[in-house]
């Protein structure tokens, strides 16, 4: 095998720990000897990979090599260890979790409660009112930039060191903090508010004097409680007792899993059949639950009632229970309470938000690091130089304190604004209405993105389906001859009732002399579309919901309820089953009623069809079909219908030749397909299967197998009727909104909840994967042997997108983390199907640990906070699915298109103008501290200050802020030309407008300019030595505002007008606060007289002085420009 993985297993014995409460796979080193798994023989025994597969998600725990320690290894380091095994070992006691565990819950009893359980309420704040202040304070001194500052500020305190007046270090730190704290207060006052409104919803308990009020927050496990319809669901029941007829209710768990199609419920039976709700307190019941995991696809426990003879068990499963977060659609429910708070599913697979940093701000942070070691050694040469004479110790942190400047608060502050300017810009901008940003930190990085991670349904899909195309093998309807087959369905009932019904309620089918097994009659097209239209009516899991309308509680009504059209909506936990039953009610053959064993249909012409249901066959993944055997009560027939995926139907019908390729052909238009066929059955027939079906199904040994063995029997030479194909609508303009991303270089991953089969659909249909290119769909793999084969055959593959589920992506990363993160990484599209909302987080963090690449989610539904929380960049659509998911992320949207704009116009515009505003504000403070670091070593190296307390704060504010933060108005290309070339956005993903070289050069620049204008001072007024400060400070001023002229790429007039204000401040302030411009202190005695200000030597020399400055760099940039443009100059000529 030259092309396998070189693969470390991990040893059999190694040691998993189960996981709960993390979103996050944390990581592990192994340490066990490289042995290569190629060298093994695949498949020897299975108990060599089956490493006890514990629970929903587990890992090998690393084991770490005890070490000799010693004195050295103490002071290597030993020390840092030990502190922080200390703060763990504190941390672990005052938050030690609790073992989750299986129970035992006793209806209505919660005080018999062998344990204490959490409370039951939702916690979204990030601090309480002691954590407050010191938790922002620590967010923001864990920046170096920040606690810089913080240090050289207090330093003012001591007389020693004070340089200048305490308001020019304490004033721009205390407006910064302030900003902060007010902004995270009022955040964590929403959240607060939020919570609150959700703890504090009513509902009803049943007690044994009756129902009585609690609120959310006081339920407890073991809690009978009502929900009414459209209610919440507020913590994890077992379903009780239903106020519909056939015991059984739906629900809506879009907030849940992501899915808006609703999921049908059904009650326990022991106490569904009770006489009346009070007798839940007669009888003495339990139920057993297993411990709380991760898995909201899962559920195993046991009801048990004591009272009786025999006691009377019934098994439990995910059927039979409702969910935290969910929400009632039909009819009242009571359950019994099993988990609540923070062992629901829904919180369990909710991830905390974290505090996201930019990208952006880590980088200036590196370079800060960078000025402050440049700031020291320039220090400790300056006092090296005096020869280490007198109290060099003070003089070293004097002259640091001196150079401060090379480091400016203003960056903070400046940095801030700019966020929030880009914030306002991109909520005002018309072309994206209804956008909300709603982390102001981070706009930066929508231009630095490299992964999008979306979800399907109801973000790149409307999960509007649409019926399009009927095949019947020699003739296909497509949506403008629908009316030909409601035309032929009318013609076939009116044949049926214009014949002698023999007293029955009418329905025979029609021609039903054609079904006899005799020698095969050519049908005519009207009966082959009966036929096939029956068969859709007929084979599903739709039920038809009526509402009554009558004053007080809404509910489903039964058969005695008019069948109007207006009054009924169809329930089905898929969304293709209900558009295929809706599309047969246009055609003329409706579904009016359902029950767990009859429907009945209405014929065009009235007449009810009732058919008694004998057995049903779900849809299951591994099946990918589902069958259904009715009776029509009128003849007595007994019909086997079946509908399915068409690789899984091919080798169950009859032979034809035209369905694979019809199948292709409807795929190809981004249809999902469903083959539907019929087979007879005898009495005789059906009577042997039922027995063989019963008898398989009480069997202890591979039930399953032998259930399936029994079906599959029946599954042969079964009668094609149709090919069906339905469009699931795409949302508005997700072709060119995709082809557009991955013209940016951007790599889509879908990550949802959803079929393999409706996703790889998806995939087509919405381009994600383009029409070249090769779709490998990696097979379901349970163990270490067969993820290490597929893993090998997908190595072989080449540019082909990726199909995985989620489960064989947990065993994946189980085994393989590294290997499979690679190749997938090199996919040009990746689809994860089946993926719990827990799953999605973790990919998440996987791209962002094994790439080092900036990740954006984006999604719409509850199941996608934790993705949207975890990525780099989240981004939430406002959708059917409601709001959760906008309101959790940190930029909010109202169509997918939106992103495209977005992430090309204003992310590209936020990232450059920050690393632009940025890098000017750390030359404005190099500039001046190397004009310092001149002026020091001219006078003999005495730490005194070149300018006054005054000046230093209006040159970082009033003289040069207004013209530096304009910058923020500037933009390199047009939005038009961003979007028709998205190609450029690659440029931005790699960091080039700030990297360590652009801050060189910057460096240089004002190693320079600084240089010039200190020189350029000294040298030319000798005789006037003290005019030096306004002579150099002036040129300062005009070479900034100058600089600034040079660095705008797009002129825009309000950067006009600041150049303007700045230098009408300046001039103004040289006028009238000429006491300020004196050498050191005051007392010196230095004022400046305005007569010489207005002379022709000082402008003509000022002039000069700038012109040496600046123009040098005019022509370096004008020559750069000719022979070296950049890609988005080439354009925009």
């Amino acid at each position: 095998m030259a092309d396998s993985i070189p693969l470390n297993p991990v040893r059999k014995n190694s040691r998993r720990t189960p996981y709960f409460n993390s979103a996050r796979l944390s990581r592990y080193s192994l340490e066990d000897e490289p042995s290569n798994l190629d060298e093994m023989p695949l498949m020897m025994s299975e108990e060599g990979f089956e490493n006890d597969e514990s629970d929903y998600q587990t890992l090998p725990r690393a084991r770490v090599n005890h070490r000799q320690r010693g004195l050295g290894w103490f002071l290597l380091g030993g020390w840092k260890v030990l502190c922080g095994s200390c703060c763990d070992c504190l941390a672990h006691i005052c938050r030690r979790k609790k073992e989750l565990k299986a129970r035992t819950v006793w209806l209505g009893c919660p005080e018999k409660c062998e344990e204490k359980y959490p409370k039951n309420s939702i916690k979204n704040q990030k601090y309480n009112i002691f954590t407050f202040v010191p938790g922002v304070l620590y967010q923001q001194f864990k920046f170096f930039l920040n606690l810089y500052f913080l240090v050289v500020a207090c330093s003012q305190f001591v007389p020693s060191l004070k340089i200048g007046y305490l308001y020019t270090y304490w004033a721009p730190l205390g407006f910064v903090l302030a900003v902060t704290m007010v902004r995270e207060a009022v955040d964590e006052v929403r959240r607060y508010q939020r919570d609150k409104e959700m703890n504090s919803q009513l509902y009803s308990k049943l007690t044994v004097r009756g129902k009585v009020q609690v609120k959310s927050s006081d339920i407890q496990v073991g809690d009978l409680i009502i929900v009414d319809k459209n209610q919440r669901i507020p913590a994890d029941m077992i379903f009780l007792r239903t106020s519909e007829k056939n015991g059984a209710c739906f629900i809506r768990t879009d907030q849940l899993d992501g899915e808006t199609d609703w999921k049908l419920k059904v009650a326990v039976g022991c106490t569904q059949r009770l006489p009346a709700v009070g007798d839940l307190f007669s009888i003495t019941a339990y139920v057993y639950a297993q411990k709380p995991q991760l898995d909201i696809h899962s559920f195993e426990g046991n009801f048990t009632r004591e009272d009786t003879d025999p006691q009377i068990h019934e098994s439990l499963s995910i059927e039979n229970t409702l969910w935290a977060s969910t929400v009632v659609a039909s009819g009242t429910v009571i359950g019994v309470v099993i988990y609540t708070g923070k062992e629901t599913r829904s919180v369990l697979n909710t991830s905390y938000a974290k505090n996201k940093v930019g990208l952006l701000d880590l980088e200036l942070n590196r370079l800060t690091k960078a000025l402050f070691l440049a700031q020291v050694v320039l220090s400790i040469v300056m006092v090296a130089v005096q020869g280490f004479v007198g109290p060099w110790f003070r003089n070293l942190f004097r002259f640091v304190v001196l150079f401060s400047y090379i480091i400016p608060i203003s960056l903070r502050v400046n940095l801030d604004m700019g966020k929030s300017a880009y914030g306002w810009m991109i909520m005002k901008d018309e072309n994206i209405p209804g956008t909300v940003v709603r982390t102001s930190t981070i706009p930066e990085e929508l231009g630095r993105l490299v992964y999008l991670l979306t979800d399907k349904t109801g973000t790149l899909t409307q999960n509007e389906m649409v019926f399009k195309r009927l095949h019947l093998g020699t003739v296909s309807y497509g949506t403008d001859t629908m009316d030909e087959i409601q035309s032929h369905i009318i013609q076939s009932y009116a044949q049926v009732t214009s014949q002698p019904s023999n007293g029955s309620t009418g329905g025979a089918t029609p021609s039903r002399k054609t079904q006899t097994s005799g020698p095969k009659v050519r049908k005519s097209v009207n009966s082959r579309i009966h036929e096939a239209v029956k068969a859709i009516a007929l084979c599903h899991n739709v039920t038809p919901v009526y509402e009554s309308h009558v004053n007080g509680e809404t509910e489903s009504a039964e058969a005695d309820q008019d069948y109007s059209d207006d009054n009924r909506t169809y329930q089905a936990s898929s969304p293709d089953e209900v558009e295929l039953v809706r599309w047969t009610q246009s055609v003329g053959l409706t579904l009016v009623n359902r029950d767990l064993n009859s429907l009945q249909l209405k014929t065009p012409s009235g007449q009810i069809l009732s058919f008694h249901i004998l057995q049903i066959f779900p849809f299951t993944s591994e099946s990918k079909r589902m069958g259904i055997i009715v009776r029509e009560e009128s003849t007595g027939d007994i019909t086997f219908y079946m509908k399915g995926a068409d690789v899984a139907m091919a080798s169950i019908v009859q032979y034809n030749d035209w369905l694979e390729e019809e199948c292709g052909n409807m795929a190809r238009e981004g249809l999902r397909t469903l083959v539907v066929a019929k087979k007879c059955l005898s009495e005789e027939q059906y009577q042997d299967f039922e027995n063989r079906y019963n008898q398989a199904k009480l069997s202890i040994h591979d039930r399953g197998l032998k259930v399936a063995a029994v079906v599959e029997s029946l599954e042969r030479e079964m009668e094609l009727l149709c090919l069906t194909g339905v469009e699931d609508q795409l949302q508005a303009d997700v072709r060119p909104t995709l082809e557009l991303l991955r013209n940016a270089g951007i790599k889509i991953w879908m990550l949802t909840g959803d079929k393999l089969e409706t996703a790889t659909c998806i995939a087509k249909s919405s381009h994600l994967v383009s029409r070249s290119q090769d779709i490998h769909v990696f097979r379901p793999v349970s163990n270490r042997g067969e993820a290490h084969l597929e893993l090998n055959a997908f190595r072989r593959k080449h540019d082909c997108a990726l199909v995985i589920s989620g489960d064989s992506l947990e065993v994946c990363l189980r085994y393989y983390e590294h290997e499979f993160v690679e190749l997938a990484c090199q996919c040009p599209a990746v689809v994860c199907c089946r993926c719990s909302p827990t799953q999605k987080a973790q990919i998440v963090t996987l791209l962002q640990q094994h790439t080092a690449n900036r990740t954006c989610a984006i999604g719409d539904g509850g199941n996608d906070v934790s993705m949207i929380q975890a990525a780099d960049c989240g981004i939430g659509i406002e959708g059917k699915e409601g709001k959760q998911a906008s309101l959790a992320a940190d930029f909010s949207i109202t169509q997918f298109k939106h992103i495209g704009r977005l992430l090309m116009v204003h992310g590209r515009n936020s990232y450059k103008r920050s690393a632009a505003l940025g890098q000017f504000v750390m030359h404005r403070g190099m500039i001046i501290s190397t004009m310092q670091a001149v002026f020091s070593s001219v006078f003999y190296f005495a730490s005194v200050p070149l300018y006054q307390g005054f000046l230093m704060v209006g040159y970082a504010t009033i003289y040069t802020m207004f013209p530096v933060f304009s910058l923020v108005l500037d933009q390199d290309v047009k939005p038009e030309m961003a979007l028709l070339y998205p190609e450029l956005y690659k440029d931005l993903t790699k960091g080039r407008s700030l990297s360590f070289k652009t801050f060189l050069i910057w460096v240089l620049i004002s190693v320079y300019q600084g240089g010039i204008l200190m020189y350029g001072a000294l040298v030319l007024f000798e005789s006037e030595f003290v005019h030096v400060v306004a002579i150099s400070f002036t040129a300062l001023i005009l070479t900034e505002l100058l600089m600034v002229a040079l660095t705008i790429r797009t002129w825009h007039w309000l950067m006009v007008v600041a150049e303007f204000f700045s230098l009408g401040c300046y001039l103004a302030s040289l006028a009238f606060l000429n006491e300020y411009f004196g050498i050191g202190r005051v007392s010196f005695g230095a004022f400046l007289d305005l007569s010489f200000i207005t002379t022709w030597p000082f402008l003509w020399k000022v002039s000069a002085i700038t012109l040496v400055s600046c123009l040098p760099l005019y022509i370096i940039k004008y020559l750069k420009r000719k022979f070296s443009p950049p890609s988005y100059s080439k354009l925009s000529s």
